[in-house]
């Protein structure tokens, strides 16, 4: 799904709201039938680790973290048991393989998407958020990165709510919902 609209319109606040990030000033937010607009801050962050992956417009890498211990974190909040193999594996996908071990401040803007998308995957979530995925970015990162967003939607089977204000990049997507002034078309 695809939320789109002008700069200010409500889009990334949306998305925020529906990733549990900031609590509505009135309705509910169900996911999968449970309303997370009653859960405390522990109970939100668990379900949020279970349940949902955000990609940034702004990337939110650890700049003191090399790209792959970026990748890694949601699984050590997961505890999982194959925490390298996996996040190696999510950044060979992602194409940086032999970028592993470079800091945020080493990787080109589409390099440092793309290690958001690989933590986004990572944790196999159920819904991926993304507020403006492409906005800093030049138009050849751009496209790359909504053909990986697309293609790791699918190898995941997870649903995509995205939100954008380039009508063309919303035309890929089965439903579009338009926001203006903080409403919803």
């Amino acid at each position: 799904m695809c939320l789109i609209g002008p700069s200010g319109s409500g889009k990334s606040s949306l998305i925020s709201i529906m990733g549990g990030l900031e609590k509505p000033t009135k309705g509910s937010v169900l996911v999968n039938n449970k309303n997370i607009t009653e859960l405390d801050e522990s109970k939100l962050a668990e379900f949020r680790k279970q349940n949902i992956g955000i990609v940034f417009q702004s990337f939110h890498l650890l700049p003191n973290l090399t790209a792959i211990e970026n990748v890694e974190l949601p699984l050590q909040l997961l505890k999982s048991d194959r925490i390298k193999q996996l996040s190696s594996e999510a950044l060979k996908k992602v194409g940086l393989s032999s970028r592993e071990n470079h800091l945020p401040s080493q990787l080109s803007g589409g390099e440092q998407q793309r290690v958001a998308l690989a933590r986004a995957f990572i944790g196999s979530p159920k819904i991926i958020l993304a507020d403006e995925p492409t906005g800093n970015l030049d138009s050849k990162s751009s496209s790359m990165i909504i053909d990986m967003l697309f293609s790791l939607k699918e190898e995941n089977k997870t649903t995509l709510i995205f939100a954008t204000h380039d009508e063309r990049l919303s035309k890929k997507c089965d439903r579009i919902t338009e926001i203006k002034d903080g409403k919803i078309f």
